[in-house]
């Protein structure tokens, strides 16, 4: 028997379908204009702003989950090409609250009866979005925030999920085989993190977490957990109050230093990422606020994310490589984070990367701002062998998010000396340089153990040859089967080549009758060598991204 969480997914995937069939229609025109058969179209930046804008009003239109899709859509560059994710990082989770008395059966099931748990509950929300709201309520004289699960939502998302996982092997036809791995991760990752950001124990941990981890730090508040007010559908925490951190008039007038608040947060994420391993992965805006001594307030943890020791040493490298300039360093790094493959052309890669950091730089060598640098490889990372694995998308949403919250605050905000300042002050480069040269030790302990090796081993094969007892065996990867169309051309042009040369003997000194019977085979070959050659799957090679088409496409 059907159960109704499917039949409620059934009926979703209709609805889901029915809106997305326009840009799916658009899609497979693009690869055949006559759906099944005709040459693909090429597509311009102005259509593809177009249908990024029918994207966004597509997701608005089918409610939370995809509101959420579309969030983190917004932070994969490795997904949608750069039109996209200009439009949809404009998608706001800001979506009219649910009515009191739903809210209210929520908290009651959740806790019991509001009057007795609560001292005094204002019934008007603070904030709404798409899995929860925010009223005010106070308990034992504490004023305090209490974050409610929309009601019926776990439902619909989990419906949503369905039709998200069954809707991928459809995606996949209109999309490569990098970008196919790209779509997985994000439909796993999607799929993790909002059943994490609707379960509010998980956040309550988190906060606290996070909280500990600034325990000494005077600079960062956040706010402490009511657990006796707390579950998995509503969240109680104090209530801190503070002006938005982008609201520039009300912190020149409150006197606060806009550079230094600016520092402040920057040190916040890079001691949250690369010391502790668990962040705060929300920082726009509505969930950053000051208060009148300059503390930073941060607000909504529901998500967040961990990074393991291997991604935060990773990420401690980068950081360097970007300081020192060291594009062979960014690179290695991007192949062994997973994010670049390793068959990627580096000496392509490289020019991209040259031209995005010095298209970046200010006068001043050192003030070039990562968030500009992330900006230029995101705008060319769709065309590149780029993917972005699960433990990634949360970092780098981060950093660019934050990057553009400093620079609000301060327009010559200056990341690469905060960032050296403090790789520097916590030992990160020191504790670098000295992997480095242990690592050469290593590597020259190997080659002088090699010196001993390789001579007998040379010896030994100048030995077989000079006995005419030497073989080599060369095995020739061919995946796209190049040298069977090859063959098969030579093949057919040898044929053409005997039937036209046979024709024309025949028809000087034969009859006109026995030429026309060779012909006609000979015409039917040249049609297949010919076609061999105009297929779209023939032998053609890839355009590769240059400095010169990389400037073109920022003049356009």
């Amino acid at each position: 028997m059907v159960s109704l969480v499917n039949l409620r997914a059934y009926w979703r995937f209709f609805i889901v379908a029915r809106q997305f069939f326009p840009l799916l229609f658009a899609y497979a025109r693009d690869r055949n204009r006559f759906l099944v058969f005709g040459r693909g179209r090429s597509v311009d930046s102005s259509t593809r702003r177009q249908r990024a804008e029918h994207l966004l009003d597509t997701l608005l239109t089918l409610g939370p989950t995809f509101i959420k899709l579309g969030q983190l859509l917004s932070t994969r560059p490795d997904i949608l090409p750069p039109e996209y994710i200009q439009v949809l990082s404009q998608l706001q989770d800001e979506v009219p609250p649910a009515d009191w008395e739903d809210a209210r059966t929520v908290i009651e099931d959740e806790l019991g009866p509001v009057d007795e748990y609560f001292d005094g509950f204002d019934t008007e929300s603070i904030s709404g979005a798409s899995l929860g709201q925010v009223h005010r309520a106070r308990v034992d004289g504490q004023e305090v925030a209490v974050k409610i699960r929309r009601p019926n939502v776990k439902g619909l998302v989990e419906a949503d999920l369905r039709v998200i996982n069954w809707s991928l092997p459809i995606l996949m036809f209109f999309i490569g085989e990098a970008r196919s791995f790209s779509l997985r991760n994000l439909s796993d990752e999607f799929a993790k993190t909002i059943r994490e950001e609707m379960n509010y124990q998980r956040e309550a941990a988190m906060l606290k977490d996070i909280k500990q981890n600034f325990a000494d730090d005077e600079t960062i508040r956040i706010p402490a957990v009511i657990d006796s007010r707390s579950g998995p559908k509503v969240l109680t925490m104090e209530y801190v109050p503070g002006t938005k951190i982008n609201d520039i008039e009300a912190l020149d007038d409150a006197g606060i230093d806009r550079t230094e608040l600016a520092t402040t947060l920057q040190r916040a994420y890079l001691k949250m990422i690369i010391d502790d391993g668990v962040f705060h992965a929300d920082p726009h805006p509505g969930n950053l606020a000051v208060q009148e001594d300059g503390t930073i307030v941060f607000y909504d943890f529901g998500m967040s994310g961990q990074v393991d020791p291997f991604v935060q040493e990773k990420v401690v490298d980068f950081y360097i490589a970007v300081a020192n300039q060291d594009i062979d360093g960014i690179l290695d790094v991007l192949v062994e984070l997973g994010t670049l493959s390793p068959d990627a052309d580096r000496a392509v890669m490289a020019d991209a990367l040259e031209l995005a950091i010095a298209d970046a730089r200010g006068e001043d060598i050192e003030t070039y701002r990562v968030q500009e640098i992330v900006g230029q490889i995101e705008d060319s990372i769709y065309e590149f062998p780029f993917r972005l694995p699960k433990n990634l998308a949360l970092v780098l949403r981060v950093a660019t998010v934050v990057e553009g919250v400093c620079v609000t605050l301060d327009p010559d905000f200056d990341f690469i000396t905060i960032a050296t300042d403090y790789l520097s002050e916590e030992g990160y480069r020191e504790e670098t340089a000295r992997r480095y040269l242990s690592d050469a030790g290593e590597e020259l302990q190997d080659t002088a153990e090699s010196l001993f090796r390789v001579p007998p081993k040379v010896e030994s094969a100048l030995d077989r040859i000079e006995r005419e007892n030497f073989h080599l065996r060369a095995d020739i990867e061919d995946s796209d089967d190049l040298l069977d169309r090859l063959a098969k051309r030579l093949v057919l042009g040898i044929l053409v080549a005997t039937g036209t040369l046979s024709t024309a003997l025949l028809y000087a000194f034969a009859t006109a009758e026995s030429a026309a019977i060779v012909v006609v085979p000979t015409l039917l070959v040249g049609f297949l060598l010919y076609r061999s050659f105009t297929k779209r799957r023939g032998i053609r090679a890839s355009p590769q991204f240059t400095r010169q088409n990389l400037r073109e496409r920022e003049e356009e």
